[in-house]
């Protein structure tokens, strides 16, 4: 994708959407398995900080990784081979960024009720899922912040989840109001906008997160801002 925003030829080979299509569902259901795990991280670390280092050993967190990248390349899989046995006519041109599933759906010839069914249903159902583990667990993790008397606490509590909650706002977000949406409801040009940060904001944004959360990040960026200001 980043390629074709450079280059003069926008063109993909079909083969060459259908591997496209597949890293990016894959990758996009695995940070959503990801961000699911890291609120439950969240929430031992927070709920039961005593057995923290029990219940989230270096093993259980080698196999949640190893789920979520196992559950994101099953989901693209399903996704992907039921999209490449449509039949595509002569319509040949994406109304998109990058291969995804809705626009490739516009181009076929053929029934596509069933790619939208899947969408609607199991695709969705992902995102609903993993959304609905980060809620709960938030939810004891706010019962919990409640029981703390100092406002201090409180705020140094709220601190450490404050990074998690603003990549899960603006991705997962993103992801439902695309991907839950009724295929009538489907926006092109909107779409085509929305896309833009899943798939290059929230990535770029990332690494500044998480990492204000560093105590020695917030020194140094403090630092630059002020020395910047008194060069000024």
């Amino acid at each position: 994708m980043l390629v074709n925003f450079l280059s003069e030829n926008k063109s993909i080979s079909y083969h060459g959407c259908a591997l496209q299509f597949y890293f990016f569902c894959a990758f996009a259901d695995t940070e959503s398995f990801i961000l699911a795990a890291m609120a439950y991280d969240r929430y031992v670390a927070i709920c039961n900080p005593l057995l923290y280092m029990v219940v989230m050993s270096r093993g259980i967190c080698i196999r949640l990784i190893v789920l979520s990248y196992f559950g994101g390349s099953v989901s693209s899989l399903v996704h992907t081979s039921f999209a490449f046995i449509l039949k595509y006519c002569d319509k040949n041109v994406i109304n998109h960024f990058f291969c995804d599933l809705p626009p490739l759906l516009k181009l076929s010839c053929t029934d596509t009720s069933v790619n939208e069914l899947l969408l609607s249903t199991y695709g969705s159902s992902v995102e609903i899922i993993c959304f609905i583990i980060i809620v709960i667990s938030y939810f004891f993790i706010l019962l919990s912040v409640l029981k703390i008397r100092s406002s201090s606490g409180r705020k140094k509590t709220f601190s450490t989840c404050a990074s998690h909650l603003t990549s899960v706002t603006i991705y997962q977000g993103t992801l439902l109001f695309i991907y839950s949406r009724p295929s009538y409801l489907y926006s092109p040009n909107t779409d085509k906008i929305i896309s833009v940060f899943y798939t290059i904001i929230i990535p770029v944004l990332n690494p500044l997160i998480y990492s204000l959360r560093n105590k020695d990040v917030k020194d140094a960026a403090k630092k630059v801002i002020r020395s910047k200001i008194d060069s000024s």
